[in-house]
């Protein structure tokens, strides 16, 4: 299940809108002259994208005639989309590349990046594992490295047990395959190839949950949503085991699993009122809803300096 809140409008309510609309006094949901229309495009990156997704159907409250399409291809899907100018807001779990940059200044894009929050790249096994409570980042960089063919839990740390180890993670177009590469393997994108992998999370979660010797990662709000069926393993980066949670998520000690979250706003869809109304909106009330998605959000200030950058 993706870990966001679908509301939907009651019946009474909707009949109300439904009135609103034949009599053509409610543009706006108190029939005021500040209605709005048009359809806005989002994808990107399948971590960010709950945030997304609950800030859209909360506008959609307000401006119930703007459509907001959030997609999920990844954060480096949703990139190539973005630099060719295929879509308004691009959701990632990293940093825009050089390359990426290079691609976007080539078709004339221009854009503003926005930090949204905190996640804490979370590594799982299945809930009936009881060997396994924390791993280092050395076992985990000889279990998922380049050539690597352990697929047996003995061969991860003595006393383990003589287990099939299956494998799972994000596919190549995502963020959190480009972030756990980097910082585990040492290069982004340098991984051994072989295990499932799938641009939606909810692939993984349903995977390691019905596999008793599985091993994977994604992102924390995934592990939150999921976590009846899940176990979480605390990661040593050097200075003993620690679990991701808000709090470790957010001062650090988390690490080295602790990355950034961003929108990527294209400067001209900003010329769009109903992406300008979005936006702004998605900086007033991304605290909350950052934090009700089970991410770390950044401080208020940040939300208001990514405000006074793209001019709203």
């Amino acid at each position: 299940m993706i870990p966001t809140r679908y509301r939907r409008l009651s019946g009474p309510l909707l009949l109300l809108a439904a009135l609103a609309a034949i009599s053509g006094c409610g543009d706006s949901p108190q029939g005021g002259s500040d209605a709005l229309s048009g359809t806005i495009q989002i994808d990107g990156s399948s971590t960010a994208f709950p945030v997304s997704q609950a800030v859209a159907e909360e506008f959609r409250k307000e401006q119930p005639h703007v459509q907001v399409n959030v997609g999920v291809s990844g954060t480096g899907g949703g990139f190539k989309r973005f630099t060719v100018g295929e879509t308004d807001i691009s959701n990632a779990s990293r940093p825009i590349k050089d390359s990426e940059r290079e691609a976007a200044a080539a078709n004339g894009i221009e854009f503003i990046e926005m930090r949204i929050g905190t996640d804490g790249l979370s590594v799982m096994v299945n809930n009936a594992n009881d060997f396994v409570d924390c791993l280092t980042v050395q076992e985990l960089n000889a279990v998922w490295k380049p050539g690597s063919t352990i697929d047996n839990w003995q061969d991860v740390r003595a006393g383990f047990p003589d287990q099939r180890l299956r494998l799972y993670g994000p596919d190549t177009d995502s963020g959190t395959f480009d972030y756990f590469t980097e910082e585990i393997n040492g290069e982004a994108q340098v991984s051994r190839a072989d295990y499932t992998a799938s641009a939606d999370d909810n692939v993984l979660v349903q995977g390691i949950a019905g596999d008793r010797g599985a091993l994977g990662y994604f992102g924390y709000a995934y592990y939150q949503e999921n976590q009846e069926s899940l176990k979480v393993v605390a990661v040593d980066g050097g200075d003993g085991c620690v679990t991701p949670e808000p709090s470790t998520i957010e001062d650090g000690s988390y690490k080295p699993l602790s990355r950034p979250l961003f929108i990527y706003v294209n400067s001209s869809s900003l010329e769009k009122p109903e992406v300008k109304a979005f936006v702004t909106f998605y900086m007033d009330h991304g605290y909350q809803l950052t934090e009700e998605e089970g991410y770390v959000p950044v401080e208020r200030s940040i939300y208001e300096a990514n405000k006074a950058a793209a001019g709203l």
